[in-house]
């Protein structure tokens, strides 16, 4: 089993910044794609950007320019920058890691006020 802890979730003004951490712990031996998603309210869960081992990145193409995923291999975790932050951002942001299946964390509160 693995458990991915996220953070740094908050409130913020439009155009603002905040950084998600998540970090992943347990039965970890060759952990593979990280990612992150969202959801606000009533709407469905959406993709938001992803980074494979080697660092390579996708994002939605919302958020091209304004985040930027990274992640630190030796400690397990992945980081989310998000800059120029819009009140459309406002969801519930989770990390997503694949570890032979693929795990989710709890969920951090990300909102944007206008």
């Amino acid at each position: 089993q693995v458990q991915l802890l996220e953070s740094g979730g908050g409130l913020v003004q439009t155009g603002g910044s905040l950084r998600l951490s998540c970090a992943a712990s347990g039965s970890i031996r060759n952990l593979g794609n990280m990612a992150w998603y969202r959801q606000a309210p009533g709407k469905q869960r959406e993709f938001v950007a992803t980074i494979t081992v080697t660092g390579f990145s996708t994002y939605l193409e919302s958020v091209k320019g304004r985040f930027t995923i990274r992640r630190d291999n030796a400690k397990n975790t992945v980081d989310l920058q998000m800059d120029n932050l819009k009140p459309e951002d406002t969801a519930v942001y989770y990390c997503n890691a694949y570890e032979s299946q693929w795990y989710w964390g709890q969920g951090t509160q990300v909102t944007v006020s206008s």
